[in-house]
């Protein structure tokens, strides 16, 4: 055993991500405050607490001391009050970035009851968390914090979980990158297809909630929905002034600047994650964030006027999640359908290309046996012999020549009878 297996091995269990920022909330500790006393930035803070990451070696130490519940909260509850607690549901269909996410079943003893009204949530606690979770409860891959305490899923149970936790929210995100209510839903439901269909590869992925959100805006933001009638046109927009405005203001964003803006300040993501899913470099992502917020700023006086760029952007992220749960936008496809329609698509591609296959076969077959089997030389062009030119074939008749063949045909049919020659 290699000394850095012995260290993990040796090191304290976290609860679950959902459990971390309960915690830390219960002490009355900032991110700011954890971040200082641990050695890291407060974007790692918000990583250890999403799920996306988790401290090692003498942070992992420092990190579980602090968020360590109290002696006498521990004896409160026990290990079996947490592994039953309810089953999440699928949350309320309200943007990602505004939603609360619905509670993680953890393998760890809770350190106190739950309270009655759930706290608070920042954006940075999106739904990918859970949907993470399931699935590598699904797939086997233990992290060694929480695997131990989750559901097992088969495939078609994995992705329905996280179809229901996060379908509502993309469907809303895709509006408000595109401004077409169809076209947001029937972006959301491709990229799920197209999941059920990479499903093996997608199970395996660190956020597989993210995949599918790229997948999602990927097709949402493609140029070739201008050919199309129904696409042609955003909706109309919201009749309120302040976000009509908003919307408006988002529209007139190249299509680029208007991604970062909603990834940033609307899903809560730090601006490296928001580099990666945009395929820019920091920086570039950092100055289509600016110039983003100062175009949105122009038509939203209050925007304008905020202090700090942490006061715009939370600001900002208020503002797009009311102007999210305001839409209406239909409801996607049940998990069950959208599963159906991946494969009866990819049955469908399957026979196409059979069906084209045959067809080839076919053709070559016919003309390999339709086709010469020795060489025919080509007949050479004729020449002039002594002088006359060669005969080229039928002349064309002149004038005269048409006058005898009508006289011919007509004492053919009405001239005298014909001698009949006779022996004697």
């Amino acid at each position: 055993m290699t000394r850095s297996t012995t260290d993990e091995a040796a090191a304290p269990q976290l609860p679950s991500p959902k459990e971390r920022r309960r915690l830390r909330e219960a002490k009355s500790l900032s991110e700011e405050q954890v971040a200082a006393a641990v050695g890291v930035t407060r974007a790692t803070v918000r990583s250890w607490e999403t799920g996306r990451t988790s401290p090692r070696g003498r942070k992992r130490v420092l990190y579980a001391k602090l968020i360590a519940p109290e002696p006498e909260a521990l004896a409160t509850t026990t290990p079996a009050a947490a592994m039953t607690a309810p089953v999440p549901t699928a949350p309320e269909t309200v943007p990602e970035s505004a939603a609360e996410p619905t509670p993680v079943p953890s393998a760890e003893p809770a350190s106190e009851p739950a309270p009655e009204a759930a706290p608070e949530v920042s954006p940075e606690a999106a739904p990918e968390v859970k949907a993470m979770v399931v699935t590598e409860a699904d797939t086997g891959t233990d992290t060694g914090e929480e695997a131990a305490g989750e559901r097992r899923l088969s495939p078609a149970g994995a992705f329905d979980e996280l179809y229901a936790r996060t379908a509502p929210n993309l469907v809303r995100q895709a509006y408000l990158l595109t401004g077409r209510r169809a076209l947001a839903r029937e972006s959301v439901e491709r990229a799920f297809q197209l999941a059920w269909h990479r499903w093996p590869e997608v199970a395996v992925d660190r956020d597989p909630a993210g995949w599918v959100r790229a997948a999602a805006y990927e097709y949402a933001m493609s140029p070739w929905h201008r050919l199309r009638r129904a696409h042609r046109h955003p909706d109309a927009p919201p009749t309120e002034p302040g976000k009509r405005a908003l919307f408006d203001a988002l529209l007139d964003l190249p299509p680029a600047y208007r991604r970062t803006l909603l990834l940033y300040d609307g899903v809560g993501l730090d601006l490296p994650e928001t580099a990666a899913e945009t395929e820019a470099s920091t920086p570039a992502a950092a100055g289509r964030l600016m110039t983003a917020r100062a175009a949105v700023a122009e038509r939203l006086p209050e925007l304008a006027s905020a202090a700090t760029p942490a006061e715009q952007s939370a600001l900002l992220h208020d503002r797009l999640g009311g102007l999210a749960r305001a839409e209406h936008v239909p409801v996607p496809q049940p998990a069950r359908a959208v599963r159906t329609g991946s494969e009866d698509k990819a049955r469908l591609w399957t026979r196409a290309a059979v069906a084209g296959v045959a067809l080839l076969i076919a053709v070559t077959g016919l003309t390999l046996h339709t086709a010469p089997t020795h060489y025919e030389p080509p007949i050479s062009p004729a020449e002039r012999v002594g002088g006359v030119p060669p005969r080229g074939g039928p002349q064309k008749l002149t004038a005269q020549d048409l006058k005898l063949q009508k006289t011919l045909r007509e004492q053919l049919a009405h001239g005298p009878e014909r001698l009949i020659p006779q022996l004697r």
